[in-house]
């Protein structure tokens, strides 16, 4: 995430004290972060806090002077690159759908000339509540983006919808809320991460492969606009927020999962490291060590998924990913001409597996566009920036 200028707003929540953690993820992350506060928020967490996290000021009120005009709610918006409020509390909600500007936090949004987000925090009746729920539908009409909420267990006890994400979850979100939205209206599934193939109930065989690109490759596309769904492989990686997630182990189970969901998708990318066979003869029973006697395993070839996605009647426009380990771009043309799909991300395993970088080639129609070796974020929005170039004009 390129270093920013971000507006944060912190309404009277107990999730306020998440809000202190976020600081401290953006501010490590070298971006600036003003701190506005409503009044009632600082009955939860000071807003000596916030100025020491920060290291800058901190706003409470309308009509603080510090600013040589005199105009806060002026000046905090005009050099912010974004403004989230986080907790929103549903007190706020209500009065940014119907326009109020009656503190510091709604003048801001009202004088705001950057994009807004909201982080919901609330009980989940009061989520649930239908006033709140027209609040939240006329807040999206209006362009504001709404973070979460989140579901779990909530400050008074109860479980359900209405506890704001966690600090991870709006950083990681936060990334995506400047960016071009060229996937706007677009289902996207996508595949990521290796495969296990058991040999029995404790052994598999399985591959380097992290999953770094393909989530990578989920949080661009979400951030581009795009609806999506991630089926992953096992991986030690935290689940993309606002990305509608499916665990797969297998090849044959991620093939089904694809295959279940890709109908109702208009793009498919297929990132994930298949593997090629699994073990036909596999044990319902841990196999037992025999000394010189080394277990024989048959395999047996796995569906092909990009090709299965490929072959449709009314397939998705498909992008398949080849990491070979030489003859990079001789044996990723034959796999793009063979499996028939329109666009084809070339890199060699050895280095870009498990790595934080990665070099790729796209490879479509047109020729070969090399791109130079950036972390796998850069990576992933540049190919989304292709793949939106080439998909049809609605």
């Amino acid at each position: 995430m390129t270093a920013q200028h971000i507006l944060l707003g912190i309404t009277g929540g107990v999730a306020a004290y998440k809000s202190a953690e976020l600081v401290r993820l953006l501010v490590k992350a070298g971006h600036t972060v003003d701190v506005a506060m409503s009044e009632s928020a600082t009955r939860f967490v000071t807003p000596v806090t916030f100025q020491a996290l920060s290291g800058r000021p901190v706003y409470v009120d309308l009509w603080d002077a510090r600013p040589d005009n005199n105009m806060a709610h002026i000046e905090l918006t005009r050099r912010a690159d974004c403004f989230l409020i986080a907790p929103a509390t549903a007190d706020v909600l209500a009065r940014l759908a119907h326009g109020h500007c009656d503190d510091l936090i709604t003048t801001l949004a009202a004088a705001r000339t950057c994009p807004l987000a909201v982080a919901p925090a609330m009980n989940k009746q009061m989520w649930d509540n239908p006033p709140n729920q027209r609040n939240i539908a006329q807040l999206r009409a209006d362009g504001v983006t709404v973070f979460g909420p989140g579901h779990g267990e909530q400050a008074c006890g109860e479980v359900g919808d209405g506890r704001m994400l966690e600090p991870e979850q709006l950083f990681d979100l936060l990334a995506g809320l400047t960016q071009a939205k060229t996937l706007a209206g677009r289902r996207v599934l996508l595949t990521a991460g290796p495969t296990f193939e058991p040999i029995d109930p404790v052994r598999g065989i399985t591959n380097l492969s992290s999953g770094k690109m393909g989530y990578a490759l989920a949080r661009a596309c979400r951030d581009a606009g795009a609806e999506v769904t991630l089926i992953s492989g096992p991986t030690a990686l935290p689940r993309p927020a606002e990305v509608r997630f499916i665990a797969a182990g297998s090849a044959l189970s991620m093939h089904a999962a694809v295959m279940e969901a890709v109908p109702h998708h208009d793009v498919f990318i297929a990132v994930a490291a298949v593997a090629d066979y699994r073990v036909a003869n596999a044990s319902a029973e841990k196999l037992k060590k025999t000394p010189g006697q080394a277990p024989t395993l048959t395999l047996t070839e796995n569906p092909d998924i990009l090709a299965s996605v490929a072959a449709l009647p009314s397939a998705p426009f498909c992008v398949g990913f080849a990491a070979e380990s030489h003859n990079l771009l001789a044996h990723a043309q034959a796999k793009r001409e063979r499996k028939r799909v329109p666009l084809l991300v070339a890199n060699l395993a050895q280095h870009a597996m498990g790595a934080d970088d990665n070099e790729i080639v796209l490879l479509d129609d047109h020729g070969q566009h090399p791109l130079p070796r950036m972390d796998k974020t850069g990576a992933a929005r540049a190919i989304v920036a292709h793949l939106a170039g080439m998909l049809p004009i609605r």
